[in-house]
């Protein structure tokens, strides 16, 4: 392997590989320009800013700005709003793509399997806003067909998008309806890594598919979901903003007031740039030292980690 790797290394400097570093090229702009450029802004988070004066005439005010956040009203509140809602999608929303892709790999009916993929790949194209409009129609208290079949059974209408007791539920339950079979794709490309005289080994042994998966499948993709796993742990603090305002209501904001929503009414409706860049700042860096954390206990128990 080891072999494999500097041969690929040497290869790709080689000056006569131009066409390898022309396909690179846009890819790196971009996150120059957009990931990398930016991070400069992050200086704000320290200084008094003002738009008249401009980046480097704002005053410095040292960690002013990150004292006023600890020692805020909203502080606990948004911090335990986000880790509840961030454990709560990762524990439900990652097994999915994991056990959908386990089935359809033991699928023997191509047919089936390419209807099944398309229709739970489908609603990962459907955009935030059309979810949410969903969401609205579908739960609506007077109209939706959710509070119809609950009257039907003898129930009371319920207000789900009006009530914070189910805007962790709705929120991560959608996002396990709409990428749960995107989010499998990775997993079928690791099982198709597989070599078949595994399988056919033990099908002559007598293993049941249910034993195939356990004794085949997890281990050969194990360091493929290890991998994934730590990158939705590296970003449990970054939950989808968009889709949490879109779902916020005046009645649920003891839930869905998250730091992404927070930051977002105080940077941009509020204009206090530097306030909500401390904020920012913070949340990344508690997403690393979580990343690091869970890489370092990922390598000391299973050897697998992403350093």
């Amino acid at each position: 392997m080891e072999l494999n790797k500097n041969a690929l290394t040497k290869r790709l400097f080689q000056k006569h590989e131009w066409q390898l570093y022309l396909l690179i090229f846009p890819g790196l702009i971009f996150f120059i320009i957009f990931h990398y450029v930016p991070m400069y802004g992050i200086i704000i988070a320290f200084k008094r800013y003002s738009i008249a004066r401009g980046i480097n005439a704002s005053p410095w005010v040292g960690w002013l700005y990150f004292e006023r956040f600890f020692r805020s009203n909203m502080f606990w509140e948004l911090i335990k709003n986000t880790i509840v809602l961030s454990f709560y999608q990762l524990i439900v929303s990652f097994p999915f793509p994991l056990i959908l892709a386990l089935l359809l790999n033991h699928n023997r009916r191509k047919k089936f399997g390419q209807a099944v993929q398309t229709i739970t790949y489908a609603p990962h194209f459907i955009s935030l806003v059309v979810l949410s409009g969903m969401l609205y129609l579908f739960t609506s208290p007077s109209s939706g067909i959710v509070n119809y079949v609950l009257t039907k059974m003898g129930e009371s209408p319920i207000n789900f998008m009006g009530k914070s007791e189910w805007f962790r539920h709705l929120f991560v339950l959608s996002h396990v309806w709409q990428h749960t079979g995107y989010n499998a794709i990775i997993f079928l490309a690791a099982l198709t890594a597989i070599d078949p005289s595994h399988y056919e080994a033990a099908t002559l042994d007598g293993a049941s598919k249910l034993q195939k998966i356990w004794y085949i499948d997890l281990p050969a993709i194990m360091p493929t979901v290890i991998t994934m796993l730590l990158l939705q742990v590296g970003r449990m603090l970054n939950m989808d903003t968009q889709k949490a305002l879109l779902m916020q209501t005046a009645t649920n904001l003891g839930t869905s007031e998250i730091i992404g929503t927070y930051v977002y009414k105080i940077g941009l409706i509020d204009a206090q740039f530097s306030y909500s860049t401390a904020i920012n700042l913070f949340q990344t860096a508690v997403n690393l030292i979580i990343l690091v954390l869970v890489n370092k206990v990922s390598k000391a128990l299973a050897n697998e980690g992403l350093w």
